[in-house]
């Protein structure tokens, strides 16, 4: 299943380079288990089936164990090892009622019977009017199925709505030899429990199996889950999106290219000229405040930590993209994207460490301990705040996104042995790399004045248009990015959103040097935070487009859902803003220390 295996190291020219050596040991710690899917079966073997979770069908974060709801049990109920991924992803995964044998048929076998309770048929009737789902694994395969239905038929008071639980499921697997390669589940609409009325019920849970062979390669098996997002009227909406997205970026780098250039092109003319001539002009226009333009900004050492985080998870999301385009993300690989978040969120941490120490000792900051601290906790403390609240949240509901107590210490490991070694590690070096801040200009000893200017130069509107243009060029894409994350369908076109996001990155960076440059000329000296606010405010755009989506296009519902969804993209959203907020300061950077190292400052 994957490309590369974490058994050798693979001999390669850059076997010694720091990134290979990075992402091949993110793809090792994700392949940490074996995967079982790789099993081969013979007539009459046992195949894991196991019971993974249920929940409301419109709330994704909100699932609760299989026998959390009076399923009657066969007997001995084993737990399955999971990895840490596994465990984020709030995967809980036990054995199954039913025993499917491998090529083995079964016509209406009773996997167990059950006399459920007047309490017991209120918490399935609660459970079926809230669209409960549960979700199986079969040899690594998934499986899905409604546990029960509503009849709304002929009745328009919900009062008298009937509600059924559906006792029979019928499996129908696809072989090819001695390999499991697809598999359905088929619930009886006809063999059902009436839950209506609070009496005692008995039941029986039956299921039926049924084999047939397949010419499908193992290989492909996956391809069926990919193939929804992957549509020809999916993929015409992808490609509209990036046609969409690269307009913009044209006329973005168009506007730049023919007007600020030539805007440049006569400044650097004018500023050319003798002594004499210069002196008869009226000092106005960015050249007027070389000696202000490079003056540190306030509050440096958070300007310093902001970089850092935004650096770490700009490498982040790179490293991601990465193995998400070598394959690692197949369909349904379960908790393989938190596993990688995990392990290279701690692995890279060292260039969190390192971009801060560095570039505020290059600000003349003294107290690098305390900046390094701050790093260390301007995105974790946050996010680890948001989790403490989410996660008491989840054990309050019972819920599987509650993280078991060993998983917790697992995490707070990471993090005391690696995260914060590596941080430390990197803010030495960062300390010691005695990198001076290349100004072309001597800074004055006094600050300039700054005018006063109109109000849509002031730092809310100026972030208002600079997050506006490049959310419009990833919008379309966020609808499928919500969809898969906060609902059931699956993304898996990578290269598209690669491509998206590297036009985000090319429009930020261009629209916070272009309104750079207009700060400049208004004689406003006081870029660094404006930047870095600007090319950030896309995140501030996303989590707006958060609430649209949460009340227009989805179906969630609860507190615990709507705790979750706006918890967690605020984490997310605030992430992307450190990351764009860095990819905007250090392209105003370039653009400044270009333009005035190509005029003559006195």
């Amino acid at each position: 299943m994957f490309p590369l295996s974490c058994r050798r190291f693979p001999d390669r020219s850059m076997k010694d380079s720091l990134i290979f050596t990075l992402l091949w040991i993110a793809i090792c710690a994700i392949q940490v288990a074996p995967d079982a899917s790789n099993h081969r079966y013979s007539e009459g073997d046992s195949v894991p089936l196991y019971a993974n979770k249920v929940g409301p069908f419109h709330n994704p974060s909100e699932t609760y164990r299989y026998f959390d709801l009076p399923f009657c049990s066969p007997g001995d109920v084993k737990e399955k090892k999971e990895a840490l991924g596994e465990v984020l992803n709030g995967d809980r995964l036990v054995s199954a009622p039913y025993k499917l044998d491998f090529k083995r048929e079964k016509d209406t076998e009773v996997a167990c019977k059950s006399k459920l309770s007047k309490k017991e048929v209120a918490q399935f009737r609660a459970a079926v009017k809230k669209d409960y789902y549960f979700q199986m694994y079969y040899d690594d395969l998934p499986i899905w199925g409604f546990i029960g239905k509503v009849d709304r038929e002929g009745r328009d008071d919900p009062s008298e709505y009937k509600y059924f639980l559906f006792k029979h499921i019928q499996f129908d697997i696809s072989y090819n030899r001695d390999r499991v390669i697809e598999i359905s589940a088929r619930m009886d609409p006809h063999s059902v429990v009436d839950l209506t009325e609070d009496k005692d019920v008995d039941v029986e849970f039956m299921y039926t199996v049924k084999w047939r062979e397949t010419d499908t390669p193992f290989e492909k098996r996956m391809d069926k889950y990919s193939q929804s997002s992957s549509l020809p009227h999916h993929l015409e909406i992808h490609w509209f999106s990036i046609i969409n997205s690269c307009v913009t970026v044209l006329l973005l780098t168009g506007f730049l290219a023919t007007i600020l250039m030539r805007v440049l092109k006569n400044d650097f003319m004018k500023y050319a000229q003798d002594e004499e001539a210069a002196d008869d002009q009226e000092e106005t226009g960015w050249k007027y405040i070389h000696g202000d333009v490079f003056r540190f900004p306030k509050y440096k050492s958070l300007f310093a930590a902001a970089l850092g985080s935004g650096t770490q998870l700009f490498t982040l999301t790179v490293f991601i993209f990465m193995l998400a385009l070598v394959g690692v993300f197949y369909p349904y690989n379960r908790g393989a994207l938190f596993t990688a978040l995990v392990v290279i969120y701690a692995l890279t941490s060292g260039i969190a460490g390192y971009t801060a120490s560095s570039f505020y000792c290059q600000l003349e900051g003294t107290n690098w301990v305390r900046n390094l601290l701050l790093t260390g906790c301007l995105f974790c403390g946050p996010l680890f705040a948001t989790f403490c609240f989410l996660n008491t949240v989840a054990i309050v509901y019972n819920a599987t996104a509650a993280l078991p107590f060993g998983t917790i210490v697992v995490i707070v490991l990471i993090w005391t042995l690696v995260t914060s070694p590596l941080l430390v590690l990197g803010g030495i070096a960062g300390k010691n790399s005695r990198i001076e801040f290349q100004a072309p200009c001597r800074t004055t000893k006094y600050p300039r004045e700054i005018p006063q200017l109109p109000w849509y130069r002031s730092t809310v509107p100026q972030m208002a248009m600079a997050g506006f243009l490049p959310f419009s060029a990833i919008y379309i894409e966020l609808y499928y990015i919500f969809a898969s994350v906060w609902g059931h369908k699956i993304y898996t076109i990578y290269s598209i959103l690669f491509i998206v996001f590297i036009i985000l990155l090319i429009v930020t960076a261009f629209i916070t040097v272009a309104l750079t440059y207009f700060q400049l000329t208004a004689e406003d000296h006081e870029w660094w935070w404006r930047s870095f606010l600007c090319g950030g405010s896309t995140g501030l755009f996303i989590y707006g487009y958060c609430l649209y989506y949460y009340y227009a296009r989805s179906d969630m519902s609860g507190f615990m859902q709507t705790s979750f969804f706006f918890g967690y993209m605020a984490c997310i959203c605030y992430g992307f803003f450190l990351m764009l907020g860095t990819v905007g300061f250090r392209a105003a950077l370039f653009f400044v220390r270009h333009i005035y190292r190509s005029i003559k400052c006195e």
